[in-house]
């Protein structure tokens, strides 16, 4: 049995991102907006073994992914719905999003994005085909394949994910010593589908 989406709404995870946006004095553009929508909902996925972010599905829109209601609800302006508080999982979360891929522009994440199989295959078979939740994960929690140092840079494409770790921000508390630590919540390997 699947765990419920750990928030209520995609509405609230797109509040989060246009509200850290203005806290950084930026302005967040809706193509933007819809990848590290994307983005957070296949890590997340990744992350803690298929369970959803949001309550949402993606679809391929000739530009990149978009979660349609709320593609349609903000098309010109931000409607009048109250985000409800976030759980602190999912704010931490989402903080390690902002920190991975916020600093990118909306060009960069459409051309990223863009070139993953999972909006590739979705587009191939027609504009407003949905990403699947299975294939996200699928290519999202794939481990990097390992090559020299000397060949790194030239072996990672601009298309190549980075890995889930990356993504994923450690926690900082204190040890007994007053010293600060990191620490990420152990998640034991899943086990593989037959």
């Amino acid at each position: 049995m699947m765990a419920s989406p750990a928030a209520p709404s995609s509405f609230d995870i797109a509040y989060w991102f246009i509200d850290r946006a203005l806290d950084d004095n930026e302005y967040l553009q809706p193509q933007k907006l819809h990848r590290l929508m994307y983005l957070a909902q296949a890590y997340f996925a990744v992350a803690y073994h298929g369970r959803m972010l949001m309550p949402a599905v993606f679809v391929a829109d000739e530009f990149g992914p978009i979660e349609p209601n709320v593609f349609r609800a903000c098309a010109i302006q931000r409607p009048p719905i109250e985000a409800k508080a976030l759980p602190d999982i999912v704010t931490h979360f989402l903080d390690g999003v902002w920190r991975r891929f916020g600093q990118h522009s909306a060009e960069h994440l459409n051309r990223q994005v863009n070139g993953h199989p999972p909006y590739g295959a979705a587009l191939a078979a027609g504009a407003g085909s949905e990403i699947p939740l299975k294939a996200m994960v699928a290519f999202y929690g794939k481990k990097p394949p390992t090559v020299p140092e000397e060949q790194a840079s030239t072996a990672m494409s601009a298309a190549a994910p980075p890995p889930v770790e990356q993504v994923l921000r450690p926690r900082v508390m204190r040890s007994q010593n007053g010293a600060p630590v990191s620490v990420q919540k152990w998640m034991p390997p899943s086990k593989p589908q037959k």
